[in-house]
């Protein structure tokens, strides 16, 4: 037992050696949770207080789930696989395999992974003969998993608000009638079927509630209306529902997690106050007391202050460049440099709001040869969305482009289906032409229709495009294809796709060919060769590039945190909801408390968005640190020639910057003083734009060169 509990700090050993009751554990980020959950199952175990068949443990991940076997082994003499330790949908699985009688299932029922549940969706749809335009399987997906997670049957829902959603409520209904007709459940009906057999099988639920005295949970902010519910039903009226968790790292509501569940346990289970870990055991000083500062803005926390004893260690450094090419220079420069001074690529990570962001990023570690890695993600010229508007382009460019053809010809769907392709296919060895040609000379009858209808499409785009520039033909490509409006009906990923196409419209603004006449052709081979570039082998020291959400969990050496902008991070959806922008602090709390020794914060003073360049103002975030916390790298004054510089390698041309008239509708002129609420005193150095968009770049005293949007930003005369 000694040697159990050797090593624990105070709060640790009071959390583990908690008596036989419910309790909340809010464990800090970097405070050892891990080994407190695990710690805590062994010494129940040890003293006799309960039997391995008597401990139910809950992860979010399966790898979370084999950690933590893992340890327990070699903790105590058990064996940790007859343990019912897993993620919710695994226990819920184990469940139902037990009892699949009472839950009306059979013996043998199959689970659907989200593809195959897509699939299932599709063939639903064309039985009913619905259209999957009107009605996107994605989006059918997504309200039926939405629904299930609320605890929702579709009789249950709530008045549909408009015929499209009581459609949708009656696709739900004849879904679930179908999965039921084949024996097939899906992920959310795993632990709303398990819930609703708990919850109307009396004898089968206190069998379980007498079973499971301990049931302990990981990651406890991440739990949805429903997986709360389903944990209360087992804990029952004598179970101790032992949950560890951090409301700070709360950041996936998109999902369905309830931050308000950890309060509501409080209540619920008559905790009169947490067990608060805040020893860190990661990150040095002025990263923690930066946290730390930062988190406090947000209201209804459960309150806690990371600290450690590893000393302050390094200050925060902040970079603030005139463009996002500048920026991606700075931090590859910074990566170079830190790898001279000993520290591993695999030991460092760039994160980001968006994935789009990627894209500048990769292109400039390509260039500047640093093998880089896509941490639970694609590269941007992999990913889904970007190759179909690519393939639009090759074929707008080359119609004879077999391949690109063959990606694109039913999506979005057109009713071109298989068996179609196969039969243009086979025309095409027999007659020995190309598939655009067999296309353009197939005959009459439906299938004929709709293959004209997309040779159609193909030859308007190619003409509409012929004289626009190349980031406006590749903004057409994407609206006219049906893309655009493929993706904004996906409520679950579309927003993340359509930000990656509009990236794609900035990565063509900034494209700079050496023949002008063939700017798509060259666009499009320099996208291939940079696609071709591999990322770097399993195994290799390769940087890691991220998603904050994706980086919740892990920890770096050091750690770069880009596009810190108002309307990027925090995100512009979340401006106006209070709720949403706690939501983004929190997630700004997670990207900061990744780094173990040093942490830099970076943003940029025009960023291309929408193939437009954009003039956003520093993250209010950056401004929540203290500033005897962090070191500012940024040069108070700067040549355009640098800015030039930087983006010419970036694919960007610098911003034409032109005078407008002396004066403008607001009265400033160049060379005049002005005064900004937030930067202080400045002189106007420049201005471009006109009308109402009109923007003026500021030289201020404190806080150096900066372009300011007059629509937005708040200065009256010095």
């Amino acid at each position: 037992m000694t040697d159990l509990l050797a090593g624990l700090n105070p709060e640790q050993l009071r959390a583990v050696t908690w008596p036989d009751k419910s309790a909340l554990v809010l464990a800090g980020a970097g405070s050892g949770k891990t080994r407190v959950l695990t710690t805590r199952i062994a010494w129940l175990l040890s003293t006799g207080q309960t039997s391995p068949s008597g401990v139910l443990a809950v992860t979010f991940t399966n790898k979370a789930a084999r950690e933590m076997q893992t340890r327990l082994a070699s903790m105590v003499p058990v064996n940790v696989r007859t343990m019912w330790i897993g993620t919710f949908h695994g226990l819920c699985n184990r469940f139902l395999r037990s009892h699949y009688r009472d839950a009306g299932l059979p013996q043998t029922f199959q689970i659907l992974d989200s593809a195959d549940q897509q699939a299932a969706i599709k063939r639903l749809l064309k039985s009913l003969e619905l259209s999957d335009e009107k009605f996107p399987p994605r989006a059918v997906q997504s309200f039926i998993n939405g629904s299930k997670e609320a605890g929702l049957r579709a009789d249950k829902l709530p008045p549909a608000l408009n015929p499209y959603e009581a459609k949708l409520v009656e696709l739900y209904a004849a879904y679930d009638a179908q999965c039921r007709r084949e024996g097939v459940v899906d992920f959310a009906e795993l632990l709303l079927r398990s819930y609703e057999l708990l919850s109307a099988n009396q004898a089968l639920r206190q069998h379980y509630c007498s079973r499971f005295r301990h049931i302990l949970v990981d990651e406890f902010q991440d739990t949805n209306r429903l997986q709360y519910a389903w944990l209360k039903l087992l804990a029952g009226d004598g179970g101790a529902l032992f949950a560890v968790g951090d409301d700070d790292q709360s950041i996936y509501a998109f999902r369905g997690a309830e931050v308000g569940n950890m309060r509501s346990l409080l209540n619920d289970f008559s905790i009169s106050e947490p067990v608060r870990l805040e020893q860190n055991y990661r990150s040095m000083g002025n990263i923690l007391n930066a946290a730390n500062a930062l988190i406090e803005q947000n209201d209804g926390r459960l309150g806690k202050n990371l600290w450690t004893d590893a000393g302050e260690g390094e200050k925060i450094r902040l970079f603030e460049a005139y463009s996002d090419g500048e920026e991606a220079e700075f931090i590859t420069d910074e990566v170079r440099s830190l790898k001279r001074d000993g520290f591993n690529l695999s030991d460092m990570a760039i994160l980001y709001r968006s994935n789009a962001q990627s894209r500048l990023l990769e292109h400039v570690l390509v260039n500047a040869q640093i093998p880089y890695r896509i941490y639970g993600g694609l590269r941007f010229f992999e990913r889904q969305e970007v190759k179909h508007a690519l393939a639009y382009l090759r074929l707008i460019a080359n119609p004879e482009d077999d391949n690109a053809l063959l990606r694109v010809i039913n999506v979005p769907a057109r009713g071109i289906g298989a068996r179609t392709v196969e039969g243009l296919q086979a025309v095409s060895r027999e007659q020995g032409v190309t598939l655009w040609q067999a296309a353009c000379a197939s005959g009459g009858g439906r299938t004929a229709a709709k293959l004209g209808e997309f040779v159609l499409l193909v030859e308007r785009m190619r003409e509409r495009g012929r004289e626009l520039p190349l980031a406006e033909a590749v903004s057409l490509a994407i609206d006219d294809s049906g893309l655009r409006a493929m993706y904004e009906q996906d409520k679950k990923e579309g927003e993340e796709r359509l930000a990656n196409l509009d990236e794609l419209i900035n990565a063509a603004a900034g494209f700079m060919p050496d023949e002008p006449a063939q700017a798509l052709t060259e666009f499009l081979s320099a996208a291939s060769l940079e696609a071709g570039e591999h990322q770097a082998e399993a195994g290799s020291d390769a940087l890691q590039l991220m998603t904050v959400h994706a980086a919740k969990g892990l920890e770096f050496d050091a750690v770069f945190v880009s596009g810190l902008e108002e309307g990027l991070f925090p995100h512009e959806n979340s401006m106006n909801d209070g709720k949403g922008l706690q939501e983004e602090r929190r997630l700004m709390y997670v990207a900061i408390t990744r780094a173990r020794q040093r942490l830099y914060l970076s943003n940029a003073q025009s960023r291309m968005l929408h193939g437009q360049s954009r003039y956003p103002i520093r993250s209010r975030f950056v401004d929540e640190i203290p500033t005897e916390l962090t070191h500012d790298l940024s040069a108070k004054v700067k040549t355009q020639a640098t800015t030039n510089a930087s983006a010419n390698a970036s694919w960007r041309a610098a911003p034409k910057v032109g005078r407008v008239a002396a004066d403008n509708s607001q009265g400033f002129r160049i060379g005049q003083s002005v005064e900004h609420a937030k930067f202080g005193s400045g002189v106007v150095i420049n201005a471009e734009g006109g009308g109402e968009d009109v923007r003026l770049q500021i030289n201020f005293a404190e806080h150096g060169v900066k372009w300011l949007d007059l629509r937005y930003a708040k200065l009256s005369a010095g």
